[in-house]
């Protein structure tokens, strides 16, 4: 399937994309890829609220732009690597069977699977500002990502690979 497809299924039945992902071997690539194509949506959230930002300032975006683009495409990458190293060595405590790598993969997916909701929150952000929308729109993020993180999650520790 498409990825994008595999992201609105991933919403519905997270176990069994992973499972599918799981299937295919073990690809670091893949995994990069979803790592980078989630940073560069967080990415692209920021754009509305710096564009709201620097209408209401009347500043230039260019350097908070700068500093957006080297947290999220340079350091962000490194950090979650490093978050996804400490989840793996939390799960080796648990009965969970899941090595390094089915931990990462689900990981980066479910950081992608989420990204709609990520960049409507960014679209909030830029266009209403801070107040209950945005917290609700925050919360719908986190939940997507909670639900397609410990279902894939799930289905890693299951030992498919």
């Amino acid at each position: 399937m498409s990825v994008t497809a595999d992201m609105v299924s991933s919403l519905r039945r997270p176990r069994e994309v992973m499972r599918r992902h799981l299937a295919q071997g073990r690809r670091e690539d893949r995994v990069l890829i979803y790592l980078m194509a989630s940073c560069i949506m967080f990415f692209v959230s920021y754009l509305p609220v710096l564009a709201r930002n620097a209408y209401l300032s009347g500043e230039d975006m260019g350097p908070q732009l700068g500093g957006i683009i080297l947290a999220w495409l340079f350091v962000a990458p490194l950090a979650l690597y490093g978050l996804a190293f400490i989840f793996g060595l939390l799960l080796r405590v648990t009965p969970c069977k899941a090595n390094l790598y089915s931990v990462r993969l689900a990981f980066f997916w479910s950081l992608l699977a989420a990204t709609p909701f990520l960049l409507l929150r960014g679209l909030t952000a830029g266009f209403v500002g801070d107040g209950p929308q945005l917290t609700l729109v925050g919360a719908l993020w986190f939940v997507a990502f909670i639900w397609v993180f410990l279902g894939s999650l799930s289905a890693a520790c299951k030992g498919v690979e």
